[in-house]
């Protein structure tokens, strides 16, 4: 894990010049900011679907997208797993927040995304997220065009769809968004994980008990666990075990979020059809967000990316910290 990953050529220069300058323009206005069963339903999907106002897919991940850019900074000469060790480092120094089942984990994010995965305009968005700590009910959020102060929609509850039928909502409750119960520990960490694997929705014929035992499992379930809250000693485990994946690189060049935060990309291996980075700050190395890119045709191009602003533990939705 010492590679540091050169993107294709031309890659930023014909598509992201654009997308790093609309994240950069507006960045200057915008302040930085269960019960143990078979298999852990992570809310992936939930956050950034649903902050566009797209169908809610658990296969998608939460607040798991992206804005690329192109600078003038040298790469970081630490390889992933250092990073990823020193993002750990950075995580045991959070205030821990607790919460009730009963209490809410609230999420403000801005997520940036196209139109279409290739190609149209990129547009921001500000979420506001509760999700029960609990898993006792469903998500609500409300949304805004980052370019529109007061442009607030209407409170909305966010239900999963249907793999096999897009119109179709389906009632089951999510997974706790606290994770209170994570180890510590990055090998009983592994070991909780593989046993609690990520429900992925595969289709109808896929070999899910291959999948669910692969080797790549615990780290995909790991980073799923980033959607929700948890606690710093955990999320320090956390970094610690994917400082052990094999395959992760850093991404050269300068990276901006979509807070307009510089920082430094890890890519992350495993990912059908693009890629998939965990952003963290340059200089602490916190952990930002992520980035999302696909590849068709042999081309890769940037898709969206949601930066994390702020976490709280609140009583109710629409309350505010």
């Amino acid at each position: 894990m010492t590679r540091t990953e050169q993107s294709p050529h031309g890659f930023e220069e014909q598509l992201l010049t654009d997308l790093k300058a609309h994240v950069v323009r507006r960045s200057e206005t915008v302040p930085a900011a269960r019960p143990v069963g078979h298999r852990t339903r992570f809310p992936r999907g939930w956050r950034l679907a649903g902050a566009l106002g797209l169908a809610v897919a658990l296969t998608a991940g939460v607040l798991a997208a992206q804005t690329m850019g192109l600078g003038d900074q040298p790469p970081p000469t630490a390889n992933a797993s250092e990073i990823l060790r020193l993002a750990a480092d950075a995580a045991r120094q959070q205030p821990e927040l607790t919460a009730r089942p009963d209490q809410y984990v609230f999420t403000e994010a801005l997520a940036t995304r196209r139109e279409r995965p290739d190609s149209g305009p990129y547009v921001t968005t500000r979420v506001q997220m509760w999700q029960s700590a609990g898993g006792v009910a469903h998500p609500q959020a409300r949304y805004r065009p980052e370019a529109e102060p007061n442009g607030w929609g209407e409170l909305r509850v966010l239900r999963p769809i249907d793999p096999a039928d897009p119109r179709k909502e389906l009632d089951e409750l999510p997974s706790p968004a606290y994770h209170g119960d994570l180890p510590t520990d990055p090998d009983r960490l592994l070991r909780y994980l593989r046993e609690h694997p990520v429900d992925l929705h595969l289709p109808a014929g896929a070999d899910e008990k291959a999948v669910h035992g692969s080797e790549s499992m615990p780290y995909t379930t790991a980073r799923s666990v980033l959607d929700g809250y948890v606690p710093p000693r955990a999320l320090a485990a956390l970094f610690e075990l994917l400082a052990r994946e094999p395959g992760a690189v850093v991404i050269s060049g300068d990276v901006v979020d979509a807070a307009g935060r510089r920082g430094v990309a890890i890519r992350m291996p495993g990912v059908i059809g693009g890629n998939n980075d965990l952003i963290f700050d340059r200089n602490t190395h916190v952990y930002l967000g992520t980035r999302r890119s696909v590849v068709r045709d042999g081309r890769e191009s940037a898709e969206s990316a949601v930066a994390q602003l702020r976490v709280a533990i609140v009583d109710r939705p629409g309350q505010l910290p």
